[in-house]
């Protein structure tokens, strides 16, 4: 694979702008893969955009430009800074020097999430006065684009996936933020097995809920997430989102009740159920053949900023579940965590 694109800084400009009924005026940015050829299969590759620093942006809205048969996954990453300057590079966690194509991570600083896509999801819109702050004095300075090519292209095609972000200059009152809970392990041969994730909320600050989005592989059945809170000396679970993790893989709305908010004290916890119909065991892994087990929580803070906090990682099984030195009551698990009832 041959680089032909010299690395560039990045002011926001505008390709198309419309009018929303708050008259706030929406612009939008298409930040596209530049014709890449993926050369092998579960390919890995990372672009790099530079936010004008003068002044902030909100992100409000994302429009995917991808199809689930030309790529597995697509990520946003925010930085502070990026691993390199590279226009392109392969940004696996498994990377290493491939034909050419240096291997780095997305982030070198202040790596967060701001969004994901698989399956052919749709757009993805926030709430009315909600966006992730970008560029400024705002802790994201480069926005990364990642997309995962499970396949290599044939000779002489290209890609541009990627997506159109939605953002507007003009100031929002609430920030949007995503914390990622997800596990490592393994799930053992023609085994049922749980894969579960947990953490304190230890900042004050008052979330939000939004929207959730459910990832794994193949062997996924049902992903699970929770806020848990403690009331008259008992545990009280209130379901974020449960869903098949292989229905498409958007940001579907939370099923809290209205006007509900997550603060300090509260516990996050997710699980994924994993049916392991082959015959050896299947590692937490970045291929295809691999596994993996993510719960994405979008939320928005007010007159603040949101948590430091961004991911939410356990060992997984065999090493870690819930209720193993993690405080959670085992006994008061709600039975349907591990169905779609």
């Amino acid at each position: 694979m041959v680089i032909k694109y010299s690395y560039f800084l990045f002011v926001i400009l505008a390709f198309a702008s419309r009018n929303t009924c708050s008259a706030i005026v929406i612009k939008k940015f298409p930040f596209l893969m530049p014709n890449i050829h993926p050369f092998i299969d579960d390919l890995y590759i990372c672009t790099a955009v530079r936010i004008d620093y003068s002044k902030p942006y909100h992100i409000v809205a994302f429009e995917p430009n991808a199809t689930m048969h030309t790529a597995h996954h697509i990520l946003l990453y925010g930085c502070k800074e990026p691993s390199t300057t590279l226009s392109v590079w392969n940004c696996g966690e498994m990377s290493s020097t491939l034909d050419g194509l240096p291997a780095f991570n997305p982030c070198k600083s202040g790596s967060e999430i701001i969004y994901a896509w698989a399956r052919d999801a749709p757009p993805f819109n926030l709430p009315e006065g909600v966006g992730f702050l970008v560029g400024g004095d705002s802790p994201i300075q480069y926005l990364i684009l990642q997309v995962h090519y499970a396949h290599k292209y044939k000779d002489g095609e290209s890609d541009r996936s990627g997506l159109i972000l939605h953002y507007t200059e003009e100031p929002l009152p609430r920030t949007a933020a995503v914390i990622l809970l997800g596990t490592g392990g393994q799930i053992h041969p023609k085994r049922i097995e749980h894969m579960e994730a947990s953490c304190n909320i230890e900042e004050h600050k008052v979330l939000h809920p939004v929207a959730y989005r459910t990832h794994t592989h193949q062997l996924g059945k049902v992903v699970s997430g929770y806020v848990i809170r403690e009331e008259n000396g008992k545990q009280v679970w209130t379901l974020l989102g449960k869903r098949d993790p292989l229905t498409p893989q958007m940001f579907y709305p939370v099923e809290t009740p209205d006007n509900f908010t997550i603060r300090y004290g509260d516990k996050l916890a997710a699980r994924c159920t994993m049916k392991n119909t082959r015959d050896k065991i299947v590692e937490v892994g970045q291929t295809s053949m691999d596994e993996m087990c993510n719960f994405y929580l979008t939320y928005w803070v007010e007159k603040t900023s949101p948590l430091e906090q961004k991911y939410c990682f356990t060992n997984g099984p065999p090493a870690y579940h819930w209720g193993e030195d993690d405080g959670i009551d085992v006994n008061r698990i709600p039975e349907s965590a591990s169905s779609l009832n």
